[in-house]
């Protein structure tokens, strides 16, 4: 049988509208989900592993955030021995963490690291052992495949940090490479990469060059994580018990759109230096600005964690999430 896994991430046929292409997915991955049997029951989930998934099927919810979500963050962040121990900069970025949903790490890469890793995936891309998804525009878990890519996205530093911003461990869900910009409309990872309490998802992104105000920066919406979490219950999804909408996705963003001018959102763009890092809260809303000049690339490594011992699933496409590990 084929894996399923590849197809996912090479084609984008009508396949991957239907529930019963992710059951089969989730049964051939069944010893990945079978831990979901006992947050099933603690969450009042009362469907089988391997069932289509999401927010209105959890009868007994959390009320825990994230400990940086509280409204006592920052008094808790200053009485912190980690927060403590850091540098003022690094104190300053977690501060704007709580206040604005981000940070900034200003050339956290060195150049000789970045330099090894695009060298890696130039070399993977010809020797065909990794190659684009059906955008035409991301590489997929190109981590699995590149050592230098896999030691970025692991650094223990950078796993300590956001293992305490979420104030869990966290592990590495997926990862994205990109050589243009992606152009996505705003949006927040969390309608597409869910847990259960809300909020335990974190997201980096590094850049591996300069980025140029043509090439379609990424940008993001200062304080937009604070708003309530758009779940499929929030628009038409569409969605019905055999099939994903056919414009589940783009009901969506014109709900974020919504929110954009109800809330007068102003995004700030980000043309980022090679080795800058961007971390983002689950929330946040974020978008690829417009490429304005085609010939210009904008190479990008995303990291999507979740935390340990949460519920993990995909709302938009209701489907419990399986590891790539």
């Amino acid at each position: 049988m084929p894996d399923l896994r590849k197809l996912f991430a090479t084609y984008s046929g009508q396949l991957r509208d239907y529930k019963l292409f992710y059951i089969l997915y989730n049964l051939l991955n069944i010893h990945k989900l079978w831990h979901n049997r006992k947050l099933y029951r603690q969450l009042g989930i009362a469907k089988s592993i391997l069932a289509p998934v999401c927010a209105r099927d959890i009868q007994n919810p959390s009320h825990e955030v994230p400990w940086l979500d509280s409204p006592t963050a920052l008094q808790q962040l200053y009485l912190s021995s980690y927060y403590q121990s850091l540098d003022v900069e690094l104190q300053q970025q977690l501060k704007q963490w709580v206040e604005e949903g981000y940070l900034v790490l200003r050339q956290y890469f060195e150049v000789e690291i970045i330099a090894k890793a695009l060298k890696e995936v130039e070399t993977l891309l010809t020797q065909k052992k990794i190659k684009y998804n059906y955008t035409g525009k991301k590489i997929m878990d190109a981590h699995l495949k590149s050592s230098a890519l896999n030691n970025i996205l692991h650094y223990p530093p950078l796993i300590e940090l956001l293992s305490f911003i979420l104030g869990k461990p966290v592990w590495l869900f997926q990862s994205i490479f990109f050589t243009h910009g992606s152009e996505q409309k705003p949006h927040s990872d969390f309608i597409h990469m869910s847990t259960e309490p809300k909020g335990y998802l974190i997201a980096i992104w590094v850049a591996l060059e300069d980025v140029q105000p043509e090439a379609g920066p990424l940008c993001y919406y200062p304080k937009s994580h604070r708003l309530p979490y758009i779940m499929n219950d929030a628009f038409e999804t569409g969605n019905n018990w055999w099939r994903i909408g056919a414009k589940s996705y783009a009901r969506y963003e014109e709900k974020i759109q919504q929110i954009i001018a109800e809330y007068e959102l102003t995004p700030s763009v980000f043309c980022a230096q090679r080795g800058d890092v961007l971390i983002w809260h689950a929330n946040l809303l974020h978008a690829g600005a417009p490429i304005q000049n085609s010939a210009l690339t904008r190479k990008s490594l995303v990291g999507h964690y979740f935390a340990k011992d949460v519920f993990c699933y995909h709302e938009i496409t209701e489907r419990p999430a399986i590891s790539s590990l």
